[in-house]
């Protein structure tokens, strides 16, 4: 695992290069180079057959100087039970959340994650956490991506799944459903247990 990360990191950062050059470069033989280094280094993870379902919109199709990709969550509890949505794209459970849409910041991101994932209405009050996904024991993935975990108060809605959503449910720390590891680690959410003691003061990073 530690070589297909660090391979998909290299990707990741020539990618990079490339996007950044497609966006400052003049030139018009220069941004050809540009999309045919692209062009190989998707050839070079369809060769590690690893999937490629987000490379074409996230990547091939993101404009302007290449930057990491923001992922938020919400993390909402009630009778110091977690909610839990079962993800239809992998058939495992999450915290409910997922990438930050344009016209809304990150907190608002969270809450309307959690209102259309799940049919609760919640309130952001706290950043929790920003991480960097590639220093957590997420499995590999081509994108580089910062994680962004709220602590949310419910305040209304009424729990039912979504499209994006089988079932929903909240959960006590001895009663865990398997965990969607790609989205968030079972050491989070212990943590996030942890913190039913006591909010910290300061934001945890990286």
């Amino acid at each position: 695992m530690k070589d297909s990360s660090e391979w998909i990191e290299t990707l990741n950062k020539i990618t990079g290069l490339a996007q950044s050059g497609l966006y400052y470069s003049k030139d018009v033989y220069d941004k050809e180079r540009y999309e045919q280094l692209l062009d190989h280094v998707r050839t070079l993870i369809e060769l590690k057959e690893i999937d490629t379902s987000h490379f074409i919109p996230n990547v091939l199709q993101d404009i302007g100087y290449a930057t990491p990709k923001i992922d938020v969550r919400a993390i909402v509890f009630k009778d110091n039970k977690l909610l839990l949505a079962k993800e239809t794209q992998d058939g495992l459970w999450s915290i409910p959340g997922g990438w930050a849409d344009v016209g809304y910041s990150a907190a608002e991101n969270a809450e309307k994650e959690v209102l259309e994932e799940t049919g609760l209405e919640v309130k952001a009050v706290r950043l929790l956490a920003l991480t960097d996904r590639r220093k957590h024991p997420h499995p590999a993935m081509f994108l580089h991506v910062y994680k962004a975990f709220f602590w949310c108060e419910l305040i209304g809605g009424e729990l039912k799944p979504s499209i994006e959503t089988s079932e929903v449910g909240f959960f006590a720390k001895d009663e865990l459903p398997p965990i969607s590891t790609a989205r968030v680690t079972e050491a989070q959410i212990h943590h996030f247990f942890e913190l039913l003691q006591e909010l910290p003061e300061n934001t945890y990073f990286d």
